[in-house]
């Protein structure tokens, strides 16, 4: 199945909130506790991950889990790696919200100022917080702890009436680091 950067809606809004997935800085290993955290989240319209995914598979176990996946490339994927996105920006619709995906949030174009909400990763930092109406989510790394004290992933909700919010789940709930 072929990645797609940018999806044209990946959940239509209904009485339930519509939840997706979020991770980055996979660096070419899936955290099997990312997984599990993903799942239990599950029911997914998709997943998103913003940059620095190392290898392919991580896509396709992802595109398993969730589909469909949209990506974007981070500073550390480097050349031609196939089945990797080609793009270091992204916009999808989400449940009738527009949601752009970056890397690094400072290489964010001006045009993107009609999103809803941005995704984005590089800092190995988890947080959520709104700017300017926008909110602004960074699920933190999802294999590599660095500045923060689990490895972590997101969730970015949109009730029925349009109203986001995100949440960041550490994976040090779901046992210790396999790797």
């Amino acid at each position: 199945m072929p990645l797609r950067p940018s999806t044209p809606d990946i959940g239509e809004p209904v009485s339930e909130p519509t939840r997706v997935g979020l991770i980055s800085d996979t660096h070419g290993w899936l955290d099997p506790r990312a997984v599990v955290a993903l799942a239990a989240e599950l029911p997914l319209a998709g997943v998103v991950h913003a940059g620095d995914i190392g290898e392919a598979f991580v896509i396709d176990d992802l595109e398993l889990l969730a589909p469909p996946v949209t990506a974007v490339l981070g500073n550390c994927d480097y050349g031609q790696t196939p089945g990797l996105p080609t793009e270091r920006l992204a916009r999808t619709t989400v449940a009738g919200r527009t949601v752009l995906v970056v890397h690094d949030l400072r290489d964010l174009p001006p045009e993107s100022a009609d999103a809803d909400a941005i995704v984005c990763g590089h800092s190995h930092a988890p947080a959520v917080w709104w700017r300017d109406g926008v909110l602004i989510v960074n699920p933190g790394s999802a294999s590599e702890r660095r500045r923060q004290s689990s490895c972590s992933v997101g969730v970015l909700e949109i009730t029925a009436d349009g109203e986001l919010s995100a949440r960041i789940i550490e994976l040090d709930e779901f046992g210790p680091r396999a790797r």
